[in-house]
C-alpha cells in the first residue's frame, strides 16, 4: 500500500497545482516515508516544491517533549533553514504571522483514532485559520491504526477543549483526511481542501485492522505511543490520565496497563467479570506488577493489569471495547474501595476549572456512572450505544475508503 506522502512524492501530477506557491508542512516524528525518511526532509528535497515553513504539534516536529503541557519553542531548521513554528508552545492556534509564511499547508500527521489525541484538534485549528486567511490545506492521509470501530459517548456541547475537538465519540474510526472533511462540513468552513488519499488501505482486514502489519515500521507519533497494541487500547487507557492510577508512563508499555500500589487486582478482575463480562471481550487481561521510573507512583511497586490485544488468537477487533473496559475497571475500584481517591484534580491541557476525567470524556456522564455504584452497566451502555449509532451514520458521507 501507499500512504498519502508516498503518492505525493512519487506523482508529479499531484504536486502540479502547487507550482509557484509557498508550501509548509505540519508533521511530527511518525511523519516518515516507507524508507523512514522524515517527511520534512523528503519534501524539502523535491526540486519542484517551494518549502517555506514547517509546523510541529504537541511533542514537536521531530519529537522533543515527553509529557502533556510541556511546550516546544519556535526555531529555525538547521538543515533546511526554514522557520519551524510550534503549535504547542506560546500558541495552539496558528498566529497570523505564522499563516503568512505559506500559501498551502501539507498536513502529514499519524493519528491514533481517538478524540482526545490532540493532533486532530490541531487539524481543526489550522483549518479554521486557513479558512479565515484564504489559505489552502492538503492532508497527506495515513491509516487510522485503531480501524473503523466506533465507541464512547459523544462530546457534549460546552465541553470542547484541546482534548475535545468536536462532537464525536472517543473512538471515531476516521482517518485525518476524512476528519478534515467532517470538520469543514460541521463548522461551515470555506477553503481549498484536498486529501491525497492512501492506496490500498484495508481497515477491515486481519491481522492489522487498520495498520499494515508486516508492511510498515511503527514510529511513535508521540513519546508514549510505542506500538499498535497501545493504539488499540488508547481509547480506554487514555482516561487513566484523569485518575490517580498509573497508566504505565515510566514503563516500557505505557497506556497498555494500569495500576497503583494500593489496589487488589485479583478482586478487581473478579468484580469486572461479575459486573459486565460482555465488556471484556476481544482481549486478554493479565495481572502484573510494575514500577514506574517517572510520573505517577514513580519508584513504587504497583499492582496492575495489562490489556493484551496483540495475539490474533485472542484479539477480537470488532468485539474489543477499550472505553467500556476501562470504565468497568474504575467501577471495580469503587466497589473495592468506595473512598478511593480515584479522580485526579490537576491542571490538564490548560484547563484548570474542570476535572480532567470529564474533559477527557467530553462531559461528566462516565464519572457519574462510576461513582454511582448502584447504577447498572446498562445506564452507561445505552446512551453510549445511541451515540455510537448516530456517529456511524453521521460520518458515512466522509468515508474515503
Amino acid at each position: 500500500m501507499q500512504f498519502g506522502i508516498e503518492r505525493f512524492l512519487n506523482d508529479p501530477a499531484l504536486r502540479a497545482p502547487l507550482a509557484g506557491r509557498r508550501v509548509a508542512v505540519l508533521a511530527h516524528p511518525a511523519s516518515v516515508t516507507r524508507d523512514l525518511t522524515h517527511s520534512l526532509d523528503a519534501l524539502a528535497a523535491l526540486p519542484d516544491l517551494q518549502l517555506s515553513a514547517a509546523f510541529g504539534p504537541q511533542h514537536g516536529l521531530r519529537g522533543d517533549k515527553q509529557d502533556n503541557m510541556v511546550e516546544s519553542p519556535d526555531y529555525t531548521d538547521p538543515r533546511w533553514g526554514i522557520p519551524v513554528f510550534s503549535l504547542y508552545g506560546e500558541v495552539r492556534r496558528p498566529s497570523d504571522a505564522m499563516m503568512d509564511s505559506f500559501d498551502v499547508l501539507l498536513v502529514d500527521l499519524q493519528d491514533l483514532g481517538c478524540r482526545i489525541y490532540t493532533f486532530i484538534t490541531t487539524l481543526r485549528y489550522v483549518l479554521e485559520a486557513a479558512a479565515r486567511r484564504g489559505k489552502a490545506v492538503w492532508v497527506l492521509d495515513r491509516p487510522n491504526p485503531a480501524g473503523r470501530p466506533v465507541e464512547g459517548l459523544t462530546l457534549r456541547e460546552g465541553w470542547e477543549s484541546f482534548v475535545g475537538a468536536g462532537p464525536m465519540p472517543m473512538r471515531h474510526g476516521l482517518t485525518m483526511g476524512e476528519l478534515g472533511q467532517w470538520f469543514i462540513a460541521t463548522l461551515g468552513l470555506s477553503l481549498e481542501y484536498r486529501v491525497i488519499a492512501m492506496d490500498g488501505w484495508r481497515p477491515d482486514e486481519a491481522p492489522g485492522f487498520g495498520w499494515p502489519i508486516g508492511e510498515r515500521s511503527w514510529v511513535n507519533p508521540s513519546p508514549n505511543a510505542p506500538n499498535l497494541s497501545m493504539a488499540r487500547a488508547y481509547a480506554g487507557t487514555v482516561m487513566l490520565e484523569g485518575t490517580t492510577l498509573s497508566e504505565g508512563r515510566g514503563t516500557t508499555r505505557p497506556l497498555e496497563l494500569f495500576g497503583a500500589p494500593d489496589i487488589d487486582t485479583t478482586r478487581l478482575l473478579a468484580d469486572m467479570r461479575q459486573l459486565a463480562p460482555q465488556w471484556l471481550r476481544g482481549c486478554v487481561l493479565r495481572e502484573c506488577w510494575f514500577e514506574p521510573t517517572f510520573h505517577k507512583h514513580a519508584g513504587q511497586l504497583c499492582a496492575g493489569v495489562q490489556i493484551h490485544v496483540e495475539d490474533p488468537a485472542h484479539y477480537g477487533h470488532a468485539a474489543f471495547q477499550p472505553w467500556r473496559l476501562q470504565a468497568l475497571a474504575f467501577r471495580a475500584i469503587r466497589l473495592q474501595r468506595p473512598d478511593y481517591p480515584l479522580w485526579r484534580d490537576f491542571p490538564y491541557e490548560y484547563e484548570r476549572d474542570r476535572l480532567a476525567i470529564d474533559l477527557i470524556n467530553g462531559g461528566p456522564a462516565l464519572r457519574e456512572w462510576v461513582d454511582d455504584v448502584d447504577a447498572p452497566p446498562e445506564a452507561l451502555d445505552a446512551p453510549a450505544r445511541a451515540d455510537e449509532a448516530a456517529w456511524t451514520e453521521a460520518r458515512r458521507p466522509f468515508l474515503l475508503y
